[in-house]
């Protein structure tokens, strides 16, 4: 999934300090009140249900009125119906303002909105009418599950959004000869009478405070309140039904086979070929985000997807599926979750499935063509350290966690008598980043990157003007070169004493690195900790006339998985700065104790940043 682009334009382009502070919510959010959530499933023994949902919620402060005055409903044409759509505000006296029919709309789902293929992907928008703080929302709607997604089976993944329930039941009302199999955290079974030949479970979510999400957390699911049941007892028997529905898509046609031969011209290795196709699918077939459970879980036919040169991820893997087995490389769909989720319910679903990548066994590969960011070869940061589901095989694996990266920054500043400055930055993007630095370069309006220096002047503190140089745009490779000059009007507070900052927070440097990894004081939720290979080496000269009175220590801590150094050398007028931090951890995930080790030499570390370069003119 191209999840990384968007962070690293932003990183890019507006210079937004990764230590920024994360929200204020501390646990379960106030400004709404759930009165009423019931969610009734009625599965018949073929997989299609009727489903019944009743949800009342009251409007307690002002800023939920934006978020919480519609209603979203998510169908897909081929596969639902959707009935009996009642809904109405009561307000604080007691009235009841029924919705007009013509206020409850439907439109296709943004992410299909120009892919053919998937326009029965479609929302219905319920816009409650004349709501205010301390009001009521209701709404009342059936969805009829017409065709299973997995003949003879169901699964359903639910979770608690952070507001206080009132009443919050989930009920399947199952065929007896359907057993339920069910993952429960933070919901209790509440016993139910069933009627002859059926089955009906039902859990109550226990209410409670929440704790504030962390950053960089790993997944709410993952540790917190979420109830998921499943018809099927094991992953084994979840892939075997995924791989049966749809493989039948993966036949090649003779354009397949051409398209493959024409690809993999004169590359000798399986690996260079499987890169190959991989490459040509990411840059020839327009990636359309309508995930997994939503739209199905049946590709299109692969000589459809190359027809039409656009598909979702299904149709991605399906695609270079029929290419790989072309060129003779075996290779399987892998189910994953694209988010942040780690951990795997006991209970197969869906709802953890959300993303379907391509593992090659012989090659011990992963691919994901549909991220247009990453180049073939590495996966995006979402994909590493994940447990994979191999759909031809039925057996869990894992993704790497460790991908070759590197970020190198050279800069050389001139400081003026006047205090002004010049300066010249080279960025080097390396290994799995070097594309997405690329691509959001390329993606990148030439009038925007003409704003970017003094846009970066500006996240210092500084005012000036200069030109990007975006480097080689047209090439591919594992190594990105870009870079900026240009002249601060305001560099240093002369004629002083004053400081001169030794750290500059370009994008993606060793500041950035750091204060990403330490955006918290304490954790108590497991975290992404991806690897770390940054170094900064920066030259600042001073006119003549300009003394340098004082230099900060040299510094080198290591542990905890990290390793850093910093050094500060004086070579007549100029001084040379030069820091490095390097992290490494087992997986992907780290722990509160990890943490605990990691803060004091992360502390130590952005004080070392902080520090500055006594300076005064004569």
């Amino acid at each position: 999934m191209p999840t990384c682009l968007a962070a690293v334009l932003s990183a890019l382009l507006l210079i937004v300090n990764a230590s920024a502070t994360t929200t204020a919510d501390t646990g379960t959010d106030p400004s709404m009140v759930v009165d009423k959530y019931i969610q009734h499933f009625v599965v018949d023994t073929d997989g299609s249900y009727r489903l019944t949902v009743d949800n009342v919620k009251t409007i307690v402060l002002q800023r939920a009125l934006q978020a919480h005055s519609q209603y979203y409903i998510s169908y897909n044409t081929s596969l639902d119906e959707i009935s009996e759509v009642e809904a109405y505000t009561v307000k604080a006296d007691g009235r009841r303002i029924p919705v007009p029919p013509e206020q409850v709309k439907d439109q296709q789902e943004p992410a299909s909105g120009d892919a053919p293929m998937f326009q029965d992907t479609r929302l219905k928008i319920v816009v409650f009418s004349d709501v205010a703080v301390g009001d009521k929302v209701a709404v009342h709607y059936v969805l009829r599950r017409k065709t299973a997604l997995f003949p003879g089976h169901f699964e359903d993944l639910s979770s608690s959004q952070f507001y206080s329930s009132k009443q919050f039941h989930l009920i399947y009302d199952m065929p007896a000869s359907m057993l339920l199999y069910a993952d429960a955290t933070g919901f209790v079974p509440v016993p139910a009478s069933s009627a002859p030949g059926r089955q009906v479970y039902q859990w109550q979510y226990v209410n409670g405070p929440n704790r504030r999400i962390e950053s960089e957390s790993v997944s709410y699911l993952d540790y917190g309140k979420r109830l998921a049941v499943s018809t099927f007892p094991n992953y084994a028997a979840f892939a075997r039904a995924y791989h049966a529905r749809a493989q039948v898509q993966a036949a090649a046609s003779p354009a397949i086979g051409a398209l493959a031969r024409e690809v993999t011209a004169g590359l000798d290795t399986p690996r260079a070929q499987a890169l190959a196709l991989s490459e040509w699918v990411r840059r020839n077939i327009r990636y359309v985000a309508v995930y997994t459970g939503a739209g199905g879980v049946v590709p299109h036919a692969a000589a459809t997807v190359l027809g039409n040169r656009y598909g979702d991820c299904k149709d991605h893997a399906i695609l270079l599926e029929a290419l790989l087995a072309a060129a003779g490389i075996d290779s399987s769909a892998a189910l994953i979750n694209s988010g942040n989720a780690y951990r795997l319910p006991d209970a197969p679903t869906l709802g953890i499935f959300n993303h379907v990548i391509t593992y090659i066994p012989a090659l011990d590969l992963y691919l994901d063509s549909t991220s247009d960011a990453v180049a073939a070869g590495y996966l995006p940061p979402a994909a590493l350290g994940k447990p994979v589901l191999l759909a031809k095989t039925g057996k869990l694996a894992q993704t790497p966690s460790m991908q070759a990266e590197m970020n190198r920054t050279l800069a050389r500043f001139e400081v003026f008598r006047n205090g002004r400055g010049s300066f010249k930055v080279v960025r080097t993007a390396g290994g799995a980043i070097a594309e997405p630095y690329r691509q959001a370069v390329r993606d990148t309006a030439p009038a925007e990157r003409d704003l970017f220096v003094e846009r970066t002047l500006q996240a210092l503190g500084q005012h000036g003007d200069g030109k990007f140089d975006a480097g080689l745009l047209d090439g591919a490779g594992d190594e990105y070169r870009m870079g900026f000059a240009g002249v601060s009007d305001n560099f240093a507070d002369l004629p002083g004493p004053t400081g001169v900052a030794t750290s500059f927070n370009f994008w993606g440097g060793v500041s950035e690195s750091i204060a990403s990894m330490a955006q918290e004081k304490t954790r108590t939720q497991d975290f992404m900790c991806p690897g770390i290979d940054a170094a900064d080496e920066t030259a600042i000269a001073f006119a003549p006339g300009i003394r340098i009175m004082a230099l900060p220590k040299a510094l080198a801590l290591g542990g905890a998985g990290l390793s850093y150094q910093a050094s500060y050398a004086r070579r007549a007028n100029t001084v040379l700065v030069r820091r490095s931090v390097r992290f490494r951890h087992a997986g992907m995930i780290c722990t509160p104790a990890d943490y605990v080790r990691m803060r004091p030499l992360l502390e130590r570390m952005m004080r070392d940043l902080k520090s500055q370069i006594i300076v005064k003119a004569g």
